[in-house]
């Protein structure tokens, strides 16, 4: 092996043609020998006045993300930093990206469902109540109202269990692991009701144009009664542990500023909007679904920081309680689906004992009729019903603002263009004006307060 380039140990210095000579006439920091060796002191000379020169020059940049455990999710933030001050901050996106709005476009109307379901994976109702709002409002037909009932308090349900992902989450990033554990505990608590009432934890498609899949099991009412009370019990919990916690305080305490402004400049919505002052919520500017039916409360504050938004959406959690106990009064028998034939399925799904195929009775339904029933029933599932020619945008609120659909038809069993409006999408451009000229540290808090879901921002 050629040894021609390698540096001399005894010298210290490089060999080859390019080396130097180490007895070069060079200015060397003082030195004192101990007993462990040569040390050298360093002294700052005109260090200071050569920092001050080049101040705008030292500048890093630096990646936080995508991999990381304080972005929420797949988000990456390219950070332009002096010292621990951002002075310029940039989200990059699209690491989650699957295309569930391309993909709409390429199914029937009902099976879009179960696609837009995964846009929010931590909100999936509400995805499906906006696109099926949007639907029936082409079709120009309206749910029986216990399915728009039963909607409204599978809703608030769901977003409970997005607010405490907030504060688990939330918690988590700011170095309150207390809260992380408290947060999921109350969260297998929704995921466990919403299992029983709809059959899957997440990602229901249950809610479907002109009504819901099928009806609540015959407990409900006592089983979401029971998920109240345990609520009701567990939630002063968080107002002792962080609400009157001093750290947790001064941790949100005026980080993330956005006054309102910014916020309708910005189209920012949600908690992140009530927390400017605007008191603007869907469910009392634009009621849907019979929530003009309801009575409750629409919390704001005029701080416009993380420690604001962090307490409107505690309270909104004690707001959708107060709902669904409404909800549970309101409630009488009846249709959870739409009469009309050309749109609901001639029999309603029933699962057989195994738990994954049609029960025998549902079999002998369908095939004991007609078989022009039976065409029908194979047509409708498989190529879907036909929706007029139009488009239409119907927004709900979900628990991080406005979320609406935007559906084209063209007169088929398909949508021709399907484009939702995602909250956590555009909430997620404030994050400079919340971020810049604040510390790092703060940007973990910023983005926690924004509350974004990585799925419904790339979609």
């Amino acid at each position: 092996m050629s040894t021609e380039n390698l540096s001399d140990v005894t010298t210290g210095t490089a060999t080859g043609p390019q080396g130097s000579d180490s007895t070069d006439d060079v200015d060397y920091a003082d030195s004192r020998e101990t007993t462990e060796g040569r040390v050298y002191t360093v002294s700052g000379g005109d260090w200071e006045d050569l920092i001050e020169d080049s101040r705008h020059d030292e500048r890093m940049v630096i990646n936080m993300g995508p991999q990381h455990p304080s972005t929420h999710g797949v988000l990456r933030l390219v950070l332009e930093m002096e010292g621990e001050t951002v002075t310029q901050l940039r989200s990059v996106i699209g690491y989650l990206h699957t295309g569930i709005e391309k993909n709409c476009e390429y199914r029937t109307w009902t099976q879009g469902v179960t696609f837009v379901t995964r846009m929010d994976y931590l909100a999936p109702l509400f995805t499906e109540m906006t696109y099926c709002l949007t639907v029936e409002r082409l079709l120009g037909i309206q749910a029986p109202r216990r399915a728009e009932l039963l909607r409204v308090m599978l809703m608030e349900i769901n977003r409970i269990g997005s607010h405490l992902v907030y504060i688990a989450t939330g918690g988590m990033e700011l170095g309150a692991t207390t809260a992380m554990t408290l947060g999921f505990r109350e969260r297998e608590e929704v995921l466990h009701l919403l299992e029983h009432l709809t059959g899957l934890r997440m990602n229901h498609a249950f809610i479907r144009p002109g009504g819901l899949a099928q009806d609540m099991p015959a407990d409900y009412q006592e089983v979401v009664s029971a998920f109240v009370k345990t609520m009701d019990e567990r939630l002063p919990l968080y107002d002792k542990l962080f609400t009157g916690q001093p750290i947790w305080r001064n941790r949100l305490k005026g980080v993330g500023y956005l006054p309102v402004d910014a916020c309708l400049a910005l189209g920012v919505t949600g908690p992140v909007l009530r927390s400017a002052g605007l008191p603007w919520d869907l469910r009392k500017t634009e009621p849907y679904s019979r929530y003009d039916e309801f009575e409750f409360d629409i919390p704001t504050s005029t701080d416009a920081d993380c420690w604001a938004r962090y307490l409107i959406r505690v309270e909104e959690m004690h707001q959708s309680l107060r709902i669904i106990k409404q909800c549970l009064k309101k409630l009488e028998p009846g249709p959870v689906m739409v009469e009309d034939k050309k749109v609901a399925w001639p029999a309603q799904l029933s699962i057989g004992s195994d738990g994954m195929g049609n029960s025998l009775e549902h079999v002998r339904k369908i095939m004991g009729q007609s078989m022009e029933s039976l065409i029908h029933h194979f047509k409708l599932v498989t190529e879907g019903f036909k929706v007029p020619a139009g488009q239409a945008y119907v927004p709900v609120e979900s628990p991080r603002g406005e979320l609406g659909a935007h559906l084209v038809s063209d007169g088929g069993t398909r949508p021709l263009r399907v484009h939702v409006r995602e909250p956590s999408f555009v909430n997620l451009q404030s994050m400079p004006a919340m971020a810049e000229g604040g510390l790092v540290a703060d940007v973990i808090a910023a983005i926690a307060s924004i509350d974004p879901v990585m799925g419904g921002v790339d979609r």
